[in-house]
């Protein structure tokens, strides 16, 4: 691709002065997607796990925090892997010490994957000030402004949803 039909788009290139309002905001996003990315990442490296452990995690830390359990199968389904990838992706937790197996309370053949107070205190320590920081900027928004960036972002996320459904 040259130059000149790259900066034609304004999406992929171009300054930001130059953009249309709707090109400006994609461009916004795309911002935001890289910032959110590098976060990970680091947060990744700083735990020391992958990016399926992570999400594991945060799935497991979530249907805690809501009263439910989560079962085997309960997270291949989540997180679209196979069984045998989430044995291995709890053994990796449980050698960790980020999660523990327990019986399941009703079923005696089950088991339930339940994270660890050390892994609530670690993500908390690695996430919590990212967290205030974002919640702080949201906050600056008004009733009228959330609903309509809310909006927004359903829209969008429904667009590239039906893109992957429909691909």
């Amino acid at each position: 691709m040259n130059s000149d039909s790259a900066a034609g788009s304004g999406y992929w290139y171009g300054p930001d002065e130059r953009l249309d309002p709707p090109t400006a905001v994609l461009q916004a996003l795309r911002g935001y997607r890289a910032a959110e990315v590098a976060t990970r990442r680091s947060t990744r490296d700083s735990m020391g796990m992958g990016e399926t452990d992570l999400l594991a995690l945060r799935y497991l830390l979530r249907a805690q925090a809501a009263g439910e359990r989560v079962g085997p199968k309960d997270l291949s389904r989540t997180l679209g892997i196979t069984t045998a990838s989430t044995t291995s992706l709890i053994d990796r937790l449980v050698g960790s010490g980020h999660v523990r197996r327990e019986p399941h309370p009703t079923d005696r053949r089950s088991l339930v994957i339940v994270p660890t107070a050390a892994t609530d205190s670690e993500v908390r320590e690695t996430l919590g000030e990212m967290h205030r920081r974002m919640l702080a900027v949201a906050e600056e928004l008004s009733a009228e402004e959330s609903r309509v960036i809310v909006s927004f972002l359903r829209r969008m996320a429904d667009a590239l949803t039906e893109h992957v459904e429909r691909h």
